[in-house]
């Protein structure tokens, strides 16, 4: 009898199997890169489309304002003939995002820190989800908390401050509620918080394993290991997140217009109420504002615009100065 055995087809000839498969992921690449191209520059479409509706709105009202628009101290866009200027809300948006800054900034690196390399990896994680879902937290449930809550209870650290540095009338306090720039700079410090500290946090913990470990055989102290290795390190990352956290404080509309009493006078002292800010404006006013109005608030977002676009543009520029955040 006869036994045959089975058998398999032989191999593929050769260069198929690779030239079908090189096939495929060269039009897979291509489809890709394509696609990334294309959303690339649809962003930039985007952004050179809002840019020019901007201007040509605020061209419109520029042109027929009667007051210098960077120096009046008067938002009249709605009379005859109109008059109209940004100072009281370039001073109130900087101030106030200043403040915010002072405040933050040493905190969050603070906290950052504490979570890096100091607390325990039980308390570490449930803090870093925490610090993560606040800076979820809708801004408009911000400015109630502050309007219900912190304005009530700044009473006493308002009275203090004009006690001890009063004299120096930045800090004079002629009682009254507490809606000033100082609260807002306040306000928005507890809202940046969470993203300077998110980022900073990332940052430290890219920080040479083997530049700490060689530090503390040689004798370093903890804090001395931070300071020689963790924060040079991290010094552009934390940069880049204090100036992505200005561009929030800087752009915040909903918290401030619920806490601010607005009005067009800039005071000798931060904690006189009073003030404004060009998201503020434009939230309180695009309403009842005629056609010029509504193009002299697109004016003061357009500065708005720009102003943030150069904050998010420097934090791009000491980003790429690092090249272990390019890649």
């Amino acid at each position: 009898m006869e036994i045959t055995s089975a058998t398999t087809d032989g191999p593929p000839p050769p260069g198929t199997t690779t030239t079908r498969v090189k096939s495929a992921s060269r039009a897979g690449d291509r489809i890709f890169l394509g696609l990334s191209r294309g959303s690339g520059i649809l962003l930039l479409v985007i952004m050179a489309a809002i840019a020019a509706f901007l201007a040509v709105r605020a061209t419109s009202a520029l042109s027929k304002n009667e007051g210098d628009f960077f120096t009046t101290f008067e938002w009249a866009a709605n009379s005859t003939p109109p008059k109209f200027g940004i100072a009281v809300l370039a001073f109130g948006t900087i101030v106030s995002s200043v403040i915010a800054m002072l405040i933050a900034v040493p905190v969050a690196i603070g906290i950052a820190l504490f979570i890096s390399h100091y607390a325990p990896r039980k308390l570490a994680a449930p803090l870093s989800y925490v610090i993560d879902l606040l800076a979820a937290v809708p801004s408009i449930v911000y400015g109630l908390w502050g309007a219900l809550f912190l304005v009530p209870h700044l009473g006493g650290l308002y009275s203090w401050l004009n006690d001890y540095f009063g004299w120096t009338g930045i800090f004079e306090y002629h009682d009254g509620a507490a809606r000033s720039l100082f609260t807002i700079g306040i306000l928005l410090a507890i809202m940046i918080l969470p993203i300077v500290t998110s980022v900073s946090r990332e940052v430290f913990l890219q920080a040479p394993k083997m530049h700490e470990e060689a530090a503390l055989a040689l004798g370093a102290t903890r804090w001395e290991v931070i300071r020689m290795s963790v924060l040079p390190f991290g010094r552009s990352g934390v940069i880049s997140a204090s100036m992505l956290g200005l561009g929030r404080a800087l752009g915040e509309t909903m918290a401030v217009a619920t806490v601010l009493s607005p009005s067009f006078t800039i005071g000798k002292s931060l904690l006189d109420p009073g003030g404004g800010t060009f998201a503020q404006n434009i939230a309180s006013s695009f309403k009842e504002s005629g056609e010029i109005g509504k193009d002299a608030l697109i004016a003061s977002g357009l500065v708005l615009f720009v102003l943030t676009l150069l904050v998010n543009g420097a934090a791009r520029l000491i980003i790429a100065r690092r090249k272990e955040y390019t890649a």
